[in-house]
């Protein structure tokens, strides 16, 4: 299920990213919820929603890093 606005994002992302890294995994669950469609792409027995939610993750980790504090930062 694609994201129309951040508000809809899980609470793990919403609660814990900054907002900047809110919109990047939107883009990113969306572009790879499109792109993953056909089981013939994904890895292994995953689901369209869980590889969705691995390539979102892994786009937000490109650009912030979690700190000692246990918050994200910009890297």
């Amino acid at each position: 299920m694609p994201y129309q606005t951040i508000s809809q994002l899980p609470d793990a992302v919403r609660d814990h990213l900054p907002k900047h890294a809110q919109e990047i995994y939107k883009e990113a669950f969306n572009h790879a919820w499109d792109e993953y469609a056909d089981v013939d792409k994904r890895r292994g027995d995953e689901s369209r929603e869980e590889t969705a939610r691995k390539v979102a993750w892994s786009a937000v980790k490109q650009g912030y890093a979690k700190g000692e504090d246990e918050r994200w930062h910009p890297k």
